[in-house]
C-alpha cells in the first residue's frame, strides 16, 4: 500500500513536470503557444492546465496521470488532437523513480526519522530534476538553466546541512569531497567544451557535470561519467550502423549523464568497487 501511494505521488509530480516542460518550451521559443493562450501569456508555475493544441482548459477528468491518457485513447477530449507519448512516459518514469528511491532509502534505514524523511524528499527532488533534464535535452539538445540552477543550489544547500548534521546522506559524501568532485567534473567538461569550441560538448553539459559531482561525490562521479561516455559511444555506434546518424551528427549527451547519475545512485557501491578494482 505504501509503495502504491508513493507511485501515485510520483505520477502526480510527473504530470507537473510535463506541464512545466511544455511551458518552458513555449517561453524559450521552442514550441508555439496553444490558441486561446497567445494574449493571456504563459507562466511556468501558474495557471490551469490546458490542451497544447486547442488551448481548452482541462477538467479534472483529463488530468488523472496515465488513466486519462488511456481513457481518452491518447487524444484531447475537445479537439481530438493527439497527445504526445511524452506525457505518459514522464508520469510513469517519475512514479517508478519515486518508488525506487523510496525503496533504496528504506532498505538502508531501520526507521524513518525527520532527517531521513527529508532525505527522501531531497532525492525525489533530485530525480525529478534529472528526469526533466533527460526529456528536455533529448528533445531540444538543450539543458535549461531554470532546471540546473535550482538543482545545483539544492545539492549545495544539502551538503552544507550535512556538515552541521541536520540531515543524513546514504552516499557518504563529505562537503569537500562533493565540492572537489563537482569542480573536477565541470573542469573536465569545460576543457572539452573550450578545446572543441562547443562542437563536442554543450555548455549545459558543463553545468550538469557540476551538479553530478556535487550530488555523487568521489569516486562515484568517476563511475557515472564512465557509464555515460560508454553508453553514449555504444548508442552512437548503433545509430550510425542503422544509418540514423553519421559521424558528424549531433547527439544529446545530457540523457546519458542522467542515466549515469541514476545508475550510480541505486547501484553505486557495487559499481564503484568493480570500477576501482579495474583501475587500481
Amino acid at each position: 500500500m505504501v509503495f502504491l501511494i508513493v507511485f501515485g505521488f510520483g505520477l502526480m509530480v510527473g504530470s507537473f513536470l510535463n506541464a512545466f516542460l511544455y511551458r518552458l518550451e513555449v517561453q524559450q521559443g521552442l514550441r508555439s503557444v496553444a490558441p486561446k493562450r497567445e494574449k493571456t501569456g504563459l507562466s511556468v508555475f501558474q495557471g490551469r492546465s490546458f490542451c497544447p493544441h486547442c488551448g481548452h482548459q482541462l477538467s479534472w477528468q483529463d488530468l488523472i496521470p496515465l488513466v486519462s491518457f488511456v481513457m481518452l485513447r491518447g487524444r484531447c477530449r475537445y479537439c481530438k488532437g493527439k497527445i504526445s507519448l511524452q506525457y505518459p512516459f514522464v508520469e510513469f518514469a517519475c512514479g517508478l523513480l519515486f518508488v525506487a528511491t523510496f525503496s533504496f532509502v528504506m532498505e538502508n534505514l531501520l526507521s524513518v526519522s525527520f532527517p531521513q524523511a527529508l532525505y527522501i524528499l531531497y532525492l525525489w527532488a533530485v530525480v525529478s530534476a534529472l528526469l526533466a533534464v533527460f526529456v528536455y535535452d533529448l528533445k531540444h539538445y538543450l539543458i535549461p538553466d531554470k532546471i540546473l540552477y535550482p538543482a545545483i543550489s539544492l545539492v549545495l544547500l544539502w551538503q552544507v546541512l550535512l556538515q552541521f548534521q541536520v540531515v543524513e546522506n546514504l552516499l557518504s559524501v563529505s562537503f569537500w569531497e562533493a565540492l572537489l568532485s563537482g569542480l573536477g567534473a565541470t573542469g573536465f567538461f569545460l576543457a572539452i567544451y573550450l578545446l572543441s569550441k562547443g562542437r563536442a560538448m554543450g555548455f549545459g553539459d558543463v553545468k550538469l557535470a557540476l551538479f553530478m559531482g556535487l550530488f555523487l561525490g568521489f569516486p562515484n562521479i568517476l563511475v557515472a561519467l564512465a557509464f555515460a561516455f560508454g553508453a553514449g559511444a555504444l548508442v552512437g555506434l548503433v545509430l550510425i550502423a542503422l544509418k540514423r546518424k553519421t559521424m558528424r551528427s549531433e547527439v544529446p549527451f545530457g540523457p546519458f549523464l542522467v542515466l549515469g547519475t541514476l545508475v550510480v545512485l541505486f547501484w553505486g557501491e557495487t559499481l564503484v568497487n568493480f570500477y576501482m578494482s579495474l583501475v587500481l
